[in-house]
């Protein structure tokens, strides 16, 4: 039987790694649409990877987007103009996701970040890195050796905050990547699509599990968790029509 989603492919992205923890985004397209997503978090990166693989083949079926059935037989004595506009009737509202693609509008950035350059300069000499240090953590992380080419706020702040965290000596070649918080917040947005959430229903559960009004409040691991909590609740509405 050919299955309903057509042709698939898979995106595989690391979003956070220290010691011990790997949390690996899986996300399923077609003809270039996101069409379902899924976290896994392991002590290695294959083993979130399988584990969020196995999150989206629990509800993979239930999840995917319906395909266009059969003509409804006709009737020889039924005139065609008479008989095919009633099916298309009966199932106007296969439900739209409401527009809940954010809880509130993100801050703008910044324009003067001096302040946090500066911070960046003191967490380099509390870890004992020179510039060659630092541009092979750049380099691993950012894909160029100079801080210079940061051009995002957001990505700044990531680099920071990595380094808020690492202990006094700690190798530049081995230390974990930052949390991109860019990522982090595209992915809490579209679980929220999925589980068809408006505005009010997402800053409620926020709200409920971590005191905040919105998520521009939440740390990065913060938001990690968010997300998890999200996806958890996404799994549980697929669940439950299994168990009909």
């Amino acid at each position: 039987m050919e299955h309903p989603l057509g042709e698939l492919q898979f995106n595989v992205q690391l979003l956070h790694a220290e010691a011990g923890s790997r949390v690996v985004l899986v996300q399923i397209s077609r003809a270039g649409q996101v069409i379902d997503a899924a976290l896994g978090e392991a002590s290695t990166a294959e083993a979130a990877e399988d584990r969020a693989r196995q999150r989206l083949g629990e509800h993979l079926p239930v999840a995917a987007p319906p395909t266009s059935s059969a003509p409804t037989p006709v009737r020889v004595s039924s005139p065609p103009a008479q008989v095919q506009p009633k099916p298309q009737a009966e199932r106007p509202a296969a439900p739209s996701p409401p527009p809940a693609q954010a809880i509130e509008e993100p801050p703008a950035d910044p324009e003067d970040w001096s302040s946090e350059l500066a911070r960046l300069d003191l967490q380099l000499q509390r870890l004992g890195w020179n510039r060659e240090q630092e541009a092979i953590y750049l380099e691993r992380v950012f894909g160029h050796p100079n801080r210079n080419r940061l051009t995002s706020y957001g990505d700044l702040l990531a680099y920071l905050q990595a380094l808020e965290g690492f202990a006094d000596g700690s190798d530049p070649a081995s230390a974990p990547p930052p949390l991109r918080r860019k990522e982090l917040l595209s992915q809490c947005e579209e679980l929220l699509s999925q589980l068809e959430w408006d505005p009010g229903q997402g800053r409620a559960f926020l709200e409920q599990h971590f005191a905040l009004a919105g998520r521009q409040l939440l740390s990065d691991s913060q938001l990690l968790q968010f997300n998890m909590l999200l996806e958890e609740e996404f799994i549980k509405t697929r669940q439950k029509p299994l168990h009909n």
